[in-house]
């Protein structure tokens, strides 16, 4: 998932795409534990789309601050 398709993403998207990545993550880990996973680039993937997502919420966080502030 690129960083630009996730900035055009409303908050309620967003939160649903982290819920299901979460989800999806924790799923691998089960699958990996197990041995059930083949390609574990997967988890690696997972974890970095949930950072983007997580960051760009942050993002919007510190922005409506400084908004507020003013």
């Amino acid at each position: 998932m690129k960083i630009e398709e996730i900035r055009n993403l409303s908050d309620e998207e967003l939160k649903t795409k982290i819920f299901d990545a979460k989800k999806e993550y924790m799923e691998l880990r089960f699958q990996h534990i197990s041995g059930q996973l083949t390609n574990t680039s997967k988890l690696k993937i997972t974890r970095r789309d949930i950072a983007k997502l997580e960051t760009i919420v942050r993002e919007r966080e510190i922005k409506n601050a400084k908004e507020g502030e003013k």
